[in-house]
C-alpha cells in the first residue's frame, strides 16, 4: 500500500522552503497532495487559482504529486480524500507550540490523523511566505526564494 499524505498551506507564494518539503516528502510517500487554502483573513499576492497554478508549475518535475485548491477545514478535506497523514513543516520553536494545537484539533476533528512534522532544511529555515512578500512590497530581490515561475510570475504583475 502507497500512503497518500497532504500537504496544505496558503503557498502565497510558494518559496524554495515549501519546494524542499516537498520534494523530500515525494521521495517518502507514494502520493503527497499539496492542497492550497483559499483564506479570506489574508490579502494574498496571488488569487486562489494562481497559486494552484505556481504550485502545479514549481512541482511539474515530480510525479507524485496532486495540487488541489481547497477552503473549508482541512481535517473534512483529509477525509475526503481518505488522507491519514498531514504533513507540516517546522521552522522553529516559535512554530511547535501552534503547530501542536493544529495537529491535536486535527486529529479529533478528523479522528486518527497524524501529522509529520518536517523540518526545513538548514538553507531554508528563516524563509516564509510572509517574508518574501515583505521584500516583494519593498522592491527588493527574491529571486533566490522562490521557484523561477514565481519569480516570473511576480515581475510580471509589477509590469
Amino acid at each position: 500500500m502507497t500512503q497518500t499524505v497532504l500537504y496544505a498551506g496558503t503557498f502565497d507564494p510558494i518559496t524554495n522552503g515549501h519546494l524542499d518539503i516537498i520534494q523530500r516528502a515525494s521521495k517518502l510517500f507514494g502520493k503527497v497532495i499539496i492542497a492550497v487554502a483559499k483564506n479570506p483573513s489574508k490579502q494574498p499576492l496571488f488569487d486562489l487559482e494562481q497559486r494552484v497554478k505556481l504550485v502545479e508549475q514549481s512541482c511539474s518535475h515530480l510525479n507524485n504529486i496532486e495540487v488541489i485548491g481547497f477552503s473549508g477545514l482541512l481535517a473534512d478535506l483529509a477525509k475526503q480524500h481518505n488522507v491519514v497523514s498531514l504533513i507540516r513543516g517546522l521552522r522553529g520553536s516559535d512554530d511547535i507550540e501552534y503547530e501542536i494545537q493544529l495537529a491535536q484539533l486535527n486529529d479529533k476533528l478528523a479522528g486518527e490523523l497524524e501529522t509529520i512534522f518536517f523540518p526545513p532544511s538548514i538553507e531554508w529555515r528563516y524563509l516564509s511566505s510572509t517574508m518574501v512578500r515583505e521584500i516583494y512590497r519593498h522592491n527588493g530581490d527574491i529571486k533566490q526564494f522562490v521557484p523561477q515561475t514565481v519569480y516570473t510570475a511576480l515581475l510580471s504583475q509589477k509590469s
